[in-house]
């Protein structure tokens, strides 16, 4: 099955259904089923903001299972739509003018077991038995 490394506390919040798109500078064609790692790498700022929801925060696991069903570039329309459906999470993300790129559009997240293992870059490919 294909998966994604994220930092955290991005992957914990679309593992919890706060964030429902990935955002990269490259786009994929891949739609389908995806696992969402934690990577070991953290956005420290992000953290911080969002310590008052008392999430765990696991690093270099597997933590859910989800599907990717869209790649849609970032452009102001899109800006428009999805930053008022959770400010607090896309504020920064997506807010700045100059950023380029795309949303993975993430859905039918389930959280699962924690399973550890050493991400990569891209989407990858992980032996799932769930």
């Amino acid at each position: 099955m294909k998966a994604i490394t994220i930092k955290q506390p991005w992957a914990t919040l679309i593992a919890k259904g706060y964030k429902e798109y990935e955002f990269r500078t490259w786009k994929t064609k891949y739609r389908g089923d995806i696992l969402i790692h934690a990577g070991k790498a953290i956005d420290k700022k992000a953290m911080d903001r969002f310590k008052n929801l008392n999430l765990q925060y696991p690093k270099g696991c597997i933590i859910a299972k989800a599907e990717i069903t869209d790649c849609i570039y970032v452009d102001d329309e899109f800006r428009k739509k999805v930053l008022p459906k959770n400010p607090e999470v896309y504020r920064g993300l997506i807010t700045k003018d100059t950023w380029e790129g795309y949303g993975f559009k993430i859905e039918n997240v389930e959280e699962i077991e924690p399973i550890e293992v050493n991400g990569k870059l891209s989407l990858w490919d992980f032996d799932y038995k769930g």
